[in-house]
């Protein structure tokens, strides 16, 4: 083994192999892998000797033990970094590595076409009433035209819920591909941003009223879970959809299912739930006008290999003391420095 070796560790999987391959092109780095029900014998060794966690997104895979917790940095003394596997954190709680002095990363942007090409084949799916026709022709014959009437895209509105990677290729997408107007909330954007980014900045309340399609794309967190409810719902026209590709929870999926039937909105797309995946006697997936997916809208080939890619990357910059592109808590970094010197003999960027 190398001098001064570097220990990360994962537990189940990695986004795609490559990631493996790119780590393993150094001989300083050594890589561990435990599983959800590895023997406690096996898995104190590995946590106590880690210097970096890359860590599984989905937070039903992952036994709760492993998620990134005061009680799991509390076992992991050396650990200097957690790297989530794609763009979003919800295994990770980012003020417990703060506290820590551990930094926290994830690979923002590198899913955003796949996540954005799903948004866009939600609404058309759903504007062309594909799922409903299918289900129908598959049940009965005869099948009533007329009664099945869709909708186009161009020149309609779309409403954008977090301007970010991939709401903004949202942006990109429906006014290149059908010249909708795109109206954008995010309240972390100027207006001026917004703009070059295609959009219209709107409040909350604008947007839903407005839109023939409400796609959210913003992160779970405090300031949006739980952000659009039955009130919300009751804003929207009566043609709209509800597409979202971001995290349940920032949804209420009672209040969504009872403004279905209520026929207070047209459908939805849902590629996230509060529980991953849903149970099969889940009210949602009674509407035939509902089109549904296991949280799969940034699981693609060309994006796992992509993402798979940046975490390699972006864990050795930060083995090697520099400071990542993607850094979730840039506060902590003072603290991160003196540990990271003191654990691996050696000061990383300033």
């Amino acid at each position: 083994m190398a001098p001064n070796t570097k220990r990360v560790f994962y537990v189940k999987y990695v986004a795609a192999p490559n990631f493996l391959e790119i780590l393993g092109r150094r001989p300083d780095v050594q890589v561990s892998r435990l599983e959800n029900d590895s023997p406690e014998a096996m898995a104190a060794p590995v946590l106590e000797a880690a210097h970096a966690y890359q860590v599984g997104a989905a937070r039903d895979e992952l036994d709760p033990k492993y998620h990134v917790t005061a009680a799991l940095l509390a076992r992991t003394p050396n650990l200097l970094a957690v790297s989530s596997n794609g763009a979003g954190y919800d295994t990770v709680d980012v003020d417990a590595c703060t506290a820590a002095g551990v930094i926290a990363v994830n690979q923002a942007g590198g899913n955003k076409e796949a996540v954005a090409e799903h948004v866009l084949a939600m609404m058309l799916t759903l504007s062309k009433r594909i799922v409903e026709t299918d289900r129908y022709m598959r049940r009965q014959s005869d099948i009533p035209r007329n009664d099945f009437i869709g909708h186009d895209l161009t020149g309609r509105t779309v409403g954008i819920v977090g301007l970010g990677n991939v709401g903004g290729r949202v942006a990109e997408l429906c006014r290149g591909l059908f010249r909708m107007r795109v109206l954008a909330f995010d309240p972390y954007l100027d207006g001026e941003t917004i703009a070059a980014r295609g959009a219209e900045k709107a409040t909350l309340d604008q947007l839903l009223a407005q839109s023939d399609y409400v796609s959210i794309n913003c992160p779970r967190n405090a300031e949006t879970r739980g952000m659009i409810g039955a009130a919300q719902y009751a804003l929207m026209q009566k043609h709209a959809y509800f597409i979202t590709t971001a995290r349940g929870g920032i949804h209420d999926e009672a209040a969504l299912a009872q403004a279905l039937a209520a026929g207070r909105i047209a459908g939805a797309g849902l590629d996230v739930w509060e529980k991953e995946p849903p149970p099969h006697t889940h009210p949602l997936l009674a509407f035939d006008n509902v089109v549904v997916s296991p949280h799969t809208a940034g699981v693609t080939v060309e994006s796992r290999t992509n993402i798979a890619r940046v975490a390699a990357e972006q864990m050795l910059d930060i083995l090697d003391g520099k400071r990542p592109p993607r850094l979730l808590n840039p506060e902590v970094w003072p603290a991160y420095r003196e540990r990271f010197g003191r654990i691996l003999g050696f000061m990383p960027e300033a």
